[in-house]
């Protein structure tokens, strides 16, 4: 209960204004995602508010913002580009359901495998990412544009040395809202990027066939917007939690992330996932508890329904610099000292998490190539066996498997053996699989049809029992 409190109420004025700043990052992020989709701008913005207000009971993270995202978005194109809206939201509930499979089998546990480099690498994409989404609001449009974001990169990082009360984005926002307004200068807005429809979601069954027919077509798509949305998430997760120094419960977070998609498959939503952007923008501007989720979804469905008129107004450049701030703050800029000391293959399973999720735009690959890439030279780096012989003892070091096999055999094949009776000494070795095991009585086989007795010691009881398996010796 006390718990419960802590999360809930153990922060309240930071968590209000922090929910307010997010709310108002929220809008042009959630416009720009849905036109990336391919759908309506009113898409992205319910699904935004829907998330966040579920996800702030549902989650397994206080503090984290969930909404549209452009990862979702990009897998949803050609799925809403062939099929239409109504099989995005069919394969949006669809997703909700396989998130709490996920959930439900523990899929958080995986995380362990994901190396630090990945972990670097992700982070610093999504910086670049972020960063380069911005570009587009501001190169090349007009000089008042290039001067309301230094303006307002000035403000983000002064005004905190001398106001703390209120986030320094927020008032960012109000303030050069209303001198662009009463100033009449131009600038691009908000309502450039989309119409705002002043109306509440409503509760809706998708009009598709409910047949074998249409699994066939969601399935795929639900199963990597699945993916997609929780590797972003528990990702995101792991890193607010380094950034807050707390713990949170990733298995109930992945439960949460498909309850809200279930959700907000039946209220004309887009499957979303958790977002570090405005996950850092929360933190930042002091937000800590759930109530801070729960305000950033609450004050933009308010934002929308009564103050969508005074939104649409809202100086993009303003809203990028707070973003390029966000930007500068989630890349990790010790990094660059990381390359040049950490060891070579770390590096580059860094640089090339960051190469594939800047090209591809899609976080999963990143990461996932990363991880493979750091599994293979794992196996490369383990897979030398070493051999030391000590009169008629040879000594096996390493670990026996299916990459290390081949120079086990070899030395036994290609080196000449004079005594009429060798020992073995696995002291220092692990047999691990079938091709370990094979290899282990190949050379057997192959000594003692030489005419050498082999007599095997300190085999250990696991590599013992695997052997005695299946080989049943």
């Amino acid at each position: 209960m006390q718990s419960l409190k802590q999360q809930w109420f153990g922060n309240v004025r930071g968590d209000i204004l922090s929910g307010i700043v997010v709310a108002l990052a929220l809008i042009p992020e959630a416009i720009a995602f849905s036109i990336i989709a391919g759908v309506d701008p009113m898409v992205g913005l319910y699904a935004s508010f829907i998330i966040a207000v579920i996800i702030a009971f549902a989650g397994g993270r206080p503090g984290m913002i969930s909404a549209a995202t452009g990862a979702m978005a990009l897998v949803m194109v050609p799925l809403v580009r062939d099929y239409g809206l109504q099989y995005l939201f069919t394969a949006t509930i669809l997703t909700g359901f396989i998130q709490i499979l996920f959930g439900v089998l523990k899929i958080a546990k995986l995380m362990k495998f994901i190396p630090n480099a990945v972990m670097i690498g992700f982070v610093n994409s999504l910086a670049i990412l972020i960063f380069m989404a911005q570009v587009p609001h501001f190169i090349g449009i007009s000089t008042m544009t290039y001067v309301f974001v230094a303006i307002t990169l000035i403000l983000v990082y002064t005004l905190p040395r001398f106001i703390k009360v209120v986030p320094a984005p927020l008032i960012a926002i109000v303030l050069l809202t209303v001198i662009a307004i009463y100033g009449g200068v131009e600038l691009r807005t908000i309502g450039d990027l989309g119409a705002i429809t002043q109306t509440l979601p409503t509760f809706f069954i998708p009009n598709v066939p409910f047949n074998l027919e249409t699994l066939q077509i969601i399935l795929p798509f639900s199963i990597s917007l699945a993916i997609v949305g929780l590797v972003e998430s528990l990702l995101t997760s792991q890193i607010v939690d380094d950034m807050t120094g707390t713990d949170s419960n990733k298995n109930r977070e992945a439960r949460g992330q498909g309850i809200a998609n279930v959700i907000n498959g039946f209220f004309g939503g887009m499957a979303g996932c958790a977002m570090i952007g405005q996950s850092v923008i929360n933190v930042k501007s002091g937000g800590r508890g759930r109530l801070s989720t729960l305000i950033a979804g609450l004050f933009l469905i308010f934002l929308i329904m009564v103050l969508g008129d005074l939104v649409i107004k809202i100086p993009m450049p303003v809203l990028v610099g707070i973003m390029i701030m966000v930007s500068v703050g989630t890349f990790d800029w010790s990094s660059f000292k990381y390359l040049v000391k950490a060891p070579r293959t770390d590096a580059i399973v860094m640089l090339t998490t960051v190469v594939i999720v800047v090209w591809t735009h899609d976080l999963s690959k990143g990461v996932i190539a990363g991880v493979i890439l750091s599994a293979v030279f794992f196996v490369v780096k383990i897979s030398s066996v070493k051999i030391q012989q000590d009169g008629d003892r040879y000594c096996v070091s390493g670990q026996l498997f299916f990459a290390s096999t081949d120079s086990f055999i070899d030395y036994f094949k290609y080196n000449e053996i004079n005594s009429a009776k060798i020992l073995l000494d696995f002291s220092n070795c692990r047999i691990w699989d079938e091709s370990g095991v094979g290899a282990f009585v190949k050379v057997e086989e192959l000594l003692r049809e030489k005419g050498i007795h082999v007599e095997v010691v300190e085999l250990d009881a696991p590599s013992k029992e695997l052997v005695s398996k299946l080989h049943n010796i």
